[in-house]
């Protein structure tokens, strides 16, 4: 899919591939999806479904909590306070513990709803405020929003389709 250049290819990236990956995800039995056999985000480690999940909410609770700042015309902090963006992997490793423990259709549920405030957050935005100016650096909102929204969850899709083709090798 092409790079989303206004707010209704935005919002239908992020729905079609949203909709492609909770398909992906809902297929996986809850057991499995503890264990950690498929490559972690940092080079070198291994982290499972679960920590897949975590991190794709880790990212959109934290674009909803940017959204929340712009909307408060407050300071955002980005990534996140504590982390550059050459942090990133580390920043992964802080969303697998902030949703440690929580069941799989917990964090499903979760990463379900926090992706709807999002469209719904971006169905209240002009195409000005979204593309036409810059928000951080050089990217506009929308992009960004593309960026840990859309983007990862096509990537995970793909993390996810390879992991499960060698579980089913496995067998």
């Amino acid at each position: 899919m092409a790079v989303p250049q206004n707010k209704q290819e935005l919002i239908s990236a992020i729905n079609l591939n949203f909709e492609k990956l909770i398909k992906e995800l809902n297929s996986i039995p809850a057991d499995l999806a503890e264990e950690k056999t498929m490559n972690g985000h940092v080079k070198g480690t291994q982290m499972s479904v679960c920590n897949l999940a975590s991190y794709l909410l880790g990212w959109n609770e934290l674009v909803l909590k940017w959204l929340e700042k712009d909307a408060a015309r407050q300071v955002i902090d980005f990534p996140e306070s504590g982390f550059k963006w050459n942090e990133l992997g580390k920043l992964a490793q802080k969303f697998y513990g902030d949703y440690e423990g929580l069941e799989f259709s917990s964090l499903l549920e979760k990463l379900t709803d926090a992706k709807k405030k999002i469209v719904q957050i971006i169905e209240n935005k002009d195409n000005h405020e979204l593309y036409e100016q810059a928000w951080h650096a050089q990217w506009s909102m929308g992009r960004m929003i593309q960026f840990n929204t859309s983007s990862p969850y096509s990537n995970a899709r793909i993390r996810l389709r390879k992991w499960l083709k060698m579980q089913r090798q496995a067998q």
